[in-house]
């Protein structure tokens, strides 16, 4: 029996040091993502800043761009959360991820259909987006809650 005991604890180390193996590969890959998107963050915004003024496509191309850096910076947030609690995840930062990205999309399916949006495949997306939003909204609230009341705090 004892020999199960060290062979179980020794599998379980080896899976812990390849759970954290793959965490700092998964952080590597994200912040070189995050370095390569704002390169190309800047080089974007430089272009659409030095055509003509238009304040949608402008306001558009920013926020789609600098949205996007957030939602990998979230990413990378949790990876660094998943390494110190080894391997613990809190679902919250999902869940921010979560609404960043539909915000992002309804901000860019808005701003495209601006002037002809009709009740199409994008008005059923948006809907669908909508209701998304809310439900991570309202899981994020129910979680901080259930996280406020666990620990004998009053709201």
């Amino acid at each position: 029996m004892a020999g199960t005991d060290g062979l179980t604890g020794r599998t379980v180390h080896a899976i812990e040091v390849a759970e954290d193996v793959i965490h700092v590969v998964v952080a590597v890959l994200l912040a070189g993502l995050a370095l390569a998107l704002i390169v190309d963050t800047v080089r974007h915004t430089v272009i659409v800043l030095a055509g003509p003024y238009n304040l949608p496509v402008i306001v558009l191309a920013v926020l789609e761009e600098t949205l996007l850096l957030f939602i990998v910076a979230e990413l990378l947030h949790t990876v660094a959360i998943a390494l110190r609690h080894r391997g613990a995840l809190d679902p919250e930062p999902f869940l921010v991820i979560g609404l960043v990205a539909a915000i992002r999309r309804v901000l860019v399916l808005t701003a495209e259909a601006e002037q002809s949006f009709r009740w199409n495949a994008q008005g059923i997306e948006l809907l669908i987006l909508m209701t998304l939003i809310l439900v991570m909204a309202v899981t994020a609230l129910v979680w901080r809650r259930s996280l406020t009341l666990a620990a004998g705090q009053p709201r």
